[in-house]
């Protein structure tokens, strides 16, 4: 059984090499063009800083630096994979840190990270080029909590907090989603040593300060002003609570069955309590009340609970969005379901007689994931693969077609194009989009679709 030894690096380096090789051959994809491939602003350094202010801006710098190193989709993957390779690495470190004392024999740390590493649901935020957002702004977010918990045993603490602090506001600076950061360290606090709410307040004072000014910045900013009024104008308030309880369930879903991966999936918008939402909302209560009932009992079982519902707040809760729900929202979040997975893993090892039985599982399972993680990455190779996914797993969502039919027409296959557009407006006859790209279609190759 693997250890969480001096190999683990080693055993992590391997599992993401194998893992995500083939992702390097993947294409630029869906928002890729729109916010790299045909954007000025991030094609050189002059034109990145004529852009700023703007939002996002660290992201921004990273598409830029990519961009005049060459512009093909290789560095942007590679420099996606090497992020997800040092999250990995994060992830690791900050488990051990937070579990100190337990020795060689303490499996969990490198058996949550290898989930993490390996698991399908991960591919949206590493080989889809404009996943980085979320992929690069928990670099820096969990260095902010190493380094925060470094502070604890470091003969420079304050040093220490600085630079955490720093790193939170270079989250901040890559996705405002990164603002839950004061959160997470309140939870790593309360599963660690006793401390009184002063002295708690006094060690975070500088990340307080630093989400303070984040929040003033974000309110100041127009263009996030302007996606404020467009988010409140998408359903309100308690459509959206609903809605985002059926969406929590389904992300979750996703850690589960991990085969069932979709770019745009088609989820429900509710405006009233069904019987199934009110199912969900009883199970989501019952979960989170036994986060908040085990911070003292049985601490790894709180951690695993709330850091889960910590990191959906910003995506999955109060805001609408018209999205409402992609797997990349789950690659902090999926922490405390790895965390969870492999707490139960180790308890079956101290348990069982026939400890070979579930070294063989656990060897299955991850095998398993790194498999679908394969086969997940071989969906970004082409635009038209990518798309006839999502139209297999979306086979009511407009857009998705109108998508996949304009992938068709660059490829120069009108009849598929054709009958694409065509099904988009079937299912929503106002799609002007659609009406427009089947209106662009050559007349003379307006047959049957192509085989």
């Amino acid at each position: 059984m693997l250890r969480s030894d001096a190999t683990a690096p080693a055993v992590l380096a391997i599992a993401i090499l194998l893992a995500y090789s083939n992702a390097l051959t993947a294409s630029f994809q869906f928002d890729d063009f729109n916010v790299i491939v045909n954007n000025p602003a991030v094609h050189s350094l002059a034109a990145w800083l004529e852009s700023m202010p703007g939002i996002r801006p660290l992201l921004k710098l990273s598409y830029t630096l990519n961009w005049t190193a060459s512009a093909g989709p290789f560095g942007f993957h590679l420099f996606n994979v090497l992020v997800h390779a040092g999250n990995v690495a994060l992830v690791f470190q900050l488990l051990r840190t937070l579990r100190p004392g337990r020795g060689r024999d303490d499996r969990l740390p490198l058996l949550a990270a290898l989930m993490f590493a390996l698991h399908p649901v991960q591919t949206e935020a590493v080989t889809y080029v404009c996943g980085r957002s979320v992929s690069l702004m928990a670099l820096f977010y969990l260095g902010s909590i190493l380094a925060y918990l470094r502070a604890d045993t470091a003969a420079s603490p304050h040093g220490w907090r600085w630079f955490s602090a720093g790193l939170f506001a270079a989250a901040l600076l890559v996705k405002e989603t990164a603002v839950t950061l004061p959160l997470a360290l309140l939870l790593v606090e309360a599963i660690g040593a006793r401390r009184s709410a002063r002295e708690k307040l006094k060690r975070q004072a500088l990340h307080w300060l630093v989400l303070i000014a984040g929040l003033i910045a974000i309110a100041a900013s127009p263009f996030y002003r302007h996606l404020l009024d467009v988010s409140l104008a998408t359903r309100g308030l308690g459509a959206n609570l609903l809605t985002q309880v059926n969406a929590i369930c389904y992300l979750a879903g996703q850690l589960i069955f991990p085969w069932r991966l979709n770019a745009d999936p088609d989820l429900p918008v509710f405006t009233m309590l069904t019987p199934l939402v009110g199912l969900q909302v009883l199970a989501l209560f019952a979960i989170l009340a036994i986060g908040l009932r085990n911070v003292r009992a049985q601490r790894w079982i709180a951690f695993a609970v709330l850091w889960f519902f910590i990191h959906l707040l910003p995506t999955n809760s109060l805001l609408p969005r018209l999205d409402v729900a992609n797997d990349r929202q789950l690659y902090l979040a999926s922490i405390g379901a790895f965390v969870a997975m492999a707490a139960m893993l180790q308890w079956l090892l101290a348990r069982m007689r026939y400890r070979w039985l579930v070294n063989g599982a656990v060897g299955l399972l991850l095998l398993g994931l790194g498999a679908l993680t394969i086969l997940r990455n071989q969906v970004y190779e082409s635009q038209i693969a990518f798309w006839e996914d999502v139209a297999a797993g979306s086979p009511r969502k407009p857009r998705v077609f109108n998508n996949l039919g304009y992938v068709y027409q660059q490829e120069g296959r009108y009849g598929d194009a054709r009958h694409a557009y065509l099904r988009a407006i079937e299912l929503d006859p106002d799609y002007w989009k659609a009406h427009i790209n089947l209106s662009t279609l050559p007349e003379e190759n307006s047959g049957a679709p192509s085989r």
